[in-house]
């Protein structure tokens, strides 16, 4: 799994469409194999991209939980205190 590709499920404020249509492109990178397709590819990636976000959408939609949203700041905390502790820095 790409490590830029985020938890979009749960969250307050709720994930974007931004952040469904930036997940659903780094999918389509990394299965595709290219962080820019050629022009002959162009619109095969686009269309993939576009499908990868409305499914993505879909699913956050349709999913259900009785936890509490997460708090974004407090995961963004976590998730640099796991960076600092994993690359030794800060």
């Amino acid at each position: 799994m790409c490590r830029s590709i985020h938890n979009l499920f749960n969250l307050e404020p709720p994930a974007t469409s931004d952040e469904v249509a930036a997940a659903a492109l780094q999918y389509v990178r990394k299965v595709g194999g290219s962080t820019r397709p050629s022009k002959a590819n162009q619109e095969a990636f686009d269309r993939a991209t576009a499908a990868v976000a409305a499914a993505t959408q879909e699913l956050l939609d349709a999913l259900v939980t009785t936890a509490p949203p997460r708090d974004r700041e407090v995961e963004a905390a976590k998730a640099k205190a796991r960076a600092a502790e994993r690359f030794g820095t800060g």
